[in-house]
């Protein structure tokens, strides 16, 4: 099932999408999921905000970054991982993208 823009089952495309990117990513920021998700990051962080007053999500700041993941604490935590890995089968262009992310810093010295 491809996520339709019409139809989600988290309210919003980009809430859906956003839970579909951090269940394959563990964590991440707003910027990033931006890129990945090729959406505005004011609607990233919307969704976000959202999912977290929701109690889906959790952020914590490191340094002067609000990394989020799916909240361990939530309830039907190991429910909702298996649903969006169930969502995430037919989204092949987002695990593409998700793989190709660069997770470490880059080495002092070394070419881009």
């Amino acid at each position: 099932m491809k996520v339709m823009l019409d139809s989600s089952p988290f309210g919003s495309a980009t809430r859906t999408r956003a839970l579909l990117a951090l269940s394959l990513l563990t964590d991440s920021y707003a910027r990033e999921l931006a890129r990945v998700l090729e959406l505005p990051l004011s609607a990233v962080q919307r969704a976000l905000g959202g999912l977290e007053r929701d109690g889906l999500v959790a952020a914590r700041t490191v340094g002067r970054t609000r990394l989020f993941r799916l909240d361990p604490r939530y309830f039907a935590q190991a429910e909702l991982q298996r649903y969006l890995r169930r969502l995430a089968e037919p989204e092949a262009e987002l695990r593409r993208r998700i793989a190709a992310l660069r997770r470490r810093p880059r080495r002092t010295g070394r070419p881009l």
